[in-house]
């Protein structure tokens, strides 16, 4: 069962209806500890990172640790900006820490009209971690069109397996052992993004039968 995290912010109804899709058993958990029985958890979000306050210390802490005992973890768009330190869209609220480094706004570009908001399709451009052990890329190509509306973005790092670029580069997905991340909006991306969240569900049901994932080693 994934536990599909509502703060107040996120796009649930277009992801309840992609993971319906999927054929994806999940509950909205009303309090904290109705993720307890959750095999795997997502954070989707819009809007201002500051609503991520709304994620108080006791749903922090349940959410850092199932992420702690192995549950699948997987950020959308600003679900995945929490997963960093924090964010300079809302310097005082802080992130859930399980990545390193800070979400900044992006530049644009006036001279080639790439405005912000960043609204609309990108390639992903795998990044060498991708290759050959993220499991949230599977069954598909570096070049893949994705979808995207936000104004911050994630740094680059060695947990990103898929960057962008919109006048600079950011991340545009990241997995770290059972964290997973992406900015753009897998239920609105067609056939890549329906891939990405089968993927994560792939990911949820090996951790319930016990199946040893492919990860990476904790850095």
């Amino acid at each position: 069962m994934i536990a599909l995290v509502d703060y107040g912010a996120g796009n649930l109804t277009s992801v309840r209806k992609a993971l319906t899709a999927l054929g994806a058993e999940f509950v909205v958990p009303a309090t904290p500890g109705e993720c307890a029985s959750a095999s795997a958890l997502i954070v989707p979000g819009v809007g201002n990172f500051a609503a991520t306050a709304a994620l108080e210390d006791d749903w922090r802490e349940v959410i850092a640790s199932k992420v702690r005992d192995g549950a699948p973890l997987l950020g959308v768009c600003v679900g995945m900006q929490w997963l960093f330190e924090g964010s300079d869209e809302a310097p005082g609220v802080p992130g859930l820490g399980v990545m390193p480094g800070r979400i900044t706004r992006l530049q644009g570009n006036a001279e080639e009209r790439l405005k912000v908001p960043h609204v609309g399709w990108n390639a992903l451009e795998f990044q060498p971690a991708a290759t050959p052990s993220a499991r949230l890329l599977r069954g598909l190509s570096s070049g893949a069109q994705v979808y995207f509306t936000h104004s911050y973005a994630a740094p680059v790092t060695a947990d990103c397996i898929a960057a962008t670029t919109h006048a600079n580069t950011f991340a545009a997905a990241v997995e770290r052992d059972n964290v997973f991340g992406v900015q753009f909006h897998p239920e609105k991306s067609s056939d890549a993004g329906l891939q990405i969240l089968r993927n994560f569900l792939e990911v949820a049901e090996e951790r319930r039968r016990g199946v040893p994932g492919d990860t990476r080693a904790h850095r």
